[in-house]
């Protein structure tokens, strides 16, 4: 028989060409989750001296050019399509820039190459932060190289936006370097932007390479259990006393500082002005680092609209279920079925539920003695999917019980540290239950049909007579666990 080839999914790239660096990224497929199969920058700072001169870097175009030339190249390797260059605040703002488009459409005929506007930069940062935080309610600061986008949300919904110039290149070009006059400058262009108190309580969301590097230095200096800069959250004061510290820290400092990322240790004190006046300007009451932006917001705009509208964690869910899972139809079985052990849940519990029910089969081709440390792994480190890291840690220790892990075990460590209690209990119930679920079904939609969980006082669990399902030992044993982890008495009723 023939060897056949799966087709493969379809591609689509784009270069983010910024102040500070180019960056191409191509994505597979168009689902609701971003995934990124290819990721690569080039740091060419075209942006600097453009505050003296208007124009932008001249030893950087050159080498700019070359290496659009070779992303063209890669796009058209990789079968990407759309392939689309966005060029943002430098280019926007130089007096060379037309020129610099119009040598760049040269090299890449039939490339769409589209200049930002600030309002169109603002726009695509806002849809990639949706992307992975949907009810994002308060100010978003997208920092580059030559510009600060913010924009207002509101549960979700964009609301006003202005750009700044406040991007770390171009403040430090206009603050000749220092920080204490850059922080004048900060202090005085966001002042002009009342609506920014809107932020009162709410959060700060924070997308770019420079705040991104202050928190790579905040994970290093707290041993952060997961090294995953998205959806990483620190308290106001925690993000106040960080950028105190950076912005006012020598070179010398900054390089013995652990976690610092050497290409942005002149950029890194700018970075902290402009967080430090954010945090008073809004009064936030926490920051929340994204690594989701501009360009996952251009990935939005390239998916069917339905997709958009997908809850981005239980989309994850399914997307895994469909790639690593053995039966599709099971997932909202489990949902039904394990809902007698949850009448108490909230709105988000229940959505952690139901993302449970739909990864709980990823491991059904790994080895059997790993399986529990694989799904478990799988989900805490998953690039580019709509979870915060304690969404991934309540959901890696239902997979690792649910595969009949002990919730001490070793590789569920960085777990016990980001979950509390009461999440560590339900995280175990419900993992005890697939468990469970999938020893009386053997993963099929049929066999579970045979059985069901009654919960009052005392637990049941009834097996239909004829159904192929019967409470043997290994039933009996799991059984028992799920007694104990709900606290009640289980037994067992055959009708």
């Amino acid at each position: 028989m023939p060897f056949s080839v799966k087709s493969a999914p379809p591609r689509c790239a784009v270069v983010d060409l910024g102040s500070n660096s180019v960056r191409l990224v191509v994505f597979e497929g168009r689902g609701r989750n971003p995934t990124p199969i290819f990721n690569e920058k080039a740091v060419l700072r075209l942006g600097r001296g453009l505050t003296a001169t208007g124009r932008l870097n001249e030893e950087g175009l050159g080498q700019a050019l070359m290496v659009m030339e070779r992303y063209g190249a890669i796009a058209r390797a990789m079968s990407a399509s759309p392939f689309e260059v966005l060029c943002t605040a430098a280019v926007r703002d130089a007096t060379n820039g037309p020129a610099f488009v119009a040598e760049l459409q040269k090299r890449l005929p039939g490339v769409s190459i589209q200049t930002l506007s600030g309002e169109g930069e603002a726009n695509f940062a806002a849809a990639g932060l949706l992307c992975g935080i949907p009810t994002a309610d308060g100010i978003l600061a997208d920092i580059g190289g030559g510009s600060l986008e913010l924009v207002r949300l509101n549960s979700g919904t964009r609301g006003r936006a202005q750009t700044l110039r406040l991007g770390v290149i171009r403040l430090a070009d206009r603050a000749a370097g220092d920080p204490i006059r850059a922080r004048a400058i900060a202090e005085a262009e966001l002042a002009e932007l009342p609506w920014l108190a809107e932020g009162a309580g709410r959060d700060l969301y924070l997308v770019g390479g420079a705040w991104r590097a202050l928190a790579r230095i905040h994970l290093a200096q707290t041993l952060y259990p997961l090294n995953m800069l998205h959806h990483y959250t620190i308290e106001r004061e925690e993000a106040r006393d960080l950028a105190g510290v950076i912005a006012t820290s020598s070179r010398r400092a900054l390089e013995r500082m652990p976690g610092v990322p050497r290409r942005r240790l002149e950029d890194l004190p700018f970075a902290a002005v402009v967080l430090r006046r954010l945090l008073r300007a809004t009064m936030a009451r926490r920051v929340i680092f994204s690594a989701n932006g501009l360009r996952e917001g251009w990935y939005m705009s390239q998916i069917p609209p339905e997709a958009r509208l997908l809850d981005p964690m239980v989309a994850a869910g399914r997307e895994m279920a469909e790639r690593y899972g053995r039966d599709p139809a099971l997932p909202p079985a489990l949902m039904t079925w394990t809902d007698p052990l949850f009448s108490d849940e909230t709105e988000e519990q229940q959505r952690l539920r139901e993302a449970a029910c739909w990864m709980s089969d990823i491991g059904s081709h790994e080895h059997p003695e790993y399986r529990a440390e694989q799904a478990c792994l799988r989900v805490l480190r998953q690039p580019g999917i709509g979870l915060d890291h304690h969404a991934r840690a309540f959901l890696a220790t239902v997979l690792a019980v649910r595969y009949d892990a002990e919730t001490d075990a070793p590789f569920l460590a960085p777990t016990r540290v980001l979950l509390g209690f009461e999440a560590t209990r339900r995280a175990t119930l419900l993992g005890a239950a697939l468990r469970l679920a999938y020893t009386l079904s053997a993963g099929t939609p049929d066999l579970l049909a045979g059985t069901r969980l009654l919960v009052n006082g005392t637990m049941v669990l009834q097996l239909v007579k004829g159904t192929g399902v019967f409470a043997g030992e290994a039933v009996t044993r799991r059984l028992e666990r799920l007694g104990q982890a709900i606290g009640m008495e289980a037994v067992t009723a055959v009708i």
